[in-house]
């Protein structure tokens, strides 16, 4: 049997840091205005957030950082970025930082981690929502506003919020069996495949906007009426589907 050589540890050192900084310029192409400075990195870890590295050998193939938060007198995690090398991806290395994530955030007392994520990004609300055990409830229209990233396609950078509950039935009995308890759907929201090729040509560009608008009104009108994201289905040519449905556990830190 053959072992992972990708490790795990919690980054401290400068030298770390500046890894974590300079993959994430490679990962998500950004200009330098728009990069997390060092100087963010090294605070997360100093006021109680996380930097999580992955490393195959002494080279940085992932990270995850967060920072902490409060809503309603209630500390939270809010991860702010996951970072996976792209010659490392499709391997299970991003869940494995996320649980990694999970561990340190139990072992201090946090029953919650936050991050938002591309409702058009397919292979990642499968992770968020599949692999984790997330959900979501809410959705942030042009969140970051317009990012240089080319991942984004130019498109407005809408965000829905994966909320992470801890220790709620749901990610427990994923952990301990490997598939999310049953849910019952009320409505479905779908991504279609092609989107990446839409948002990457200048001409097609319009197509992945109509999407991104349409079911923008979607989300926001399901979440209205007290809806949330419980599941994710992948078809066999890689369409993506949200399912919505009322979850029947009340974690909740609300605010408005």
């Amino acid at each position: 049997m053959t072992t992972d050589p990708v490790t795990l540890r919690r980054c401290h050192s400068i030298e770390d840091f500046h890894a974590c900084v300079a993959l994430q310029r490679e990962v998500w192409n950004f200009t330098d205005a728009e990069l997390v400075p060092l100087r963010m990195f090294v605070v997360a870890d100093k006021v109680g957030g996380q930097v999580m590295g992955a490393f195959d050998g002494d080279v940085m193939v992932g990270f995850a950082l967060s920072v902490p938060g409060t809503r309603t007198g209630h500390v939270y995690l809010h991860s702010h970025m996951l970072a996976v090398r792209k010659d490392h991806r499709n391997g299970g290395l991003g869940r494995r930082l996320k649980l990694m994530q999970r561990e340190d955030a139990l072992a201090r007392g946090i029953e919650l981690i936050e991050w938002t994520f591309d409702p058009l990004e397919i292979k990642n609300a499968y992770l968020n929502l599949e692999k984790l055990g997330a959900i979501a409830r809410r959705y942030n229209i042009n969140q970051y506003g317009i990012t240089s990233s080319p991942l984004q396609g130019g498109l407005p950078s809408d965000r829905l919020i994966a909320e992470w509950w801890l220790k709620s039935k749901r990610v427990e009995t994923l952990l301990a069996t490997g598939k999310n308890p049953p849910v019952v759907s009320e409505s479905g929201i779908e991504v279609p495949a092609q989107i990446y090729d839409w948002k990457a040509a200048p001409q097609t560009r319009s197509k992945a906007q109509q999407v991104q608008e349409r079911n923008r009104e979607q989300f926001l009108r399901a979440f209205s009426h007290g809806l949330a994201v419980i599941g994710y289905e992948r078809d066999a040519e890689s369409n993506g589907k949200f399912l919505l449905g009322h979850w029947d556990e009340k974690w909740s830190y609300a605010s408005e």
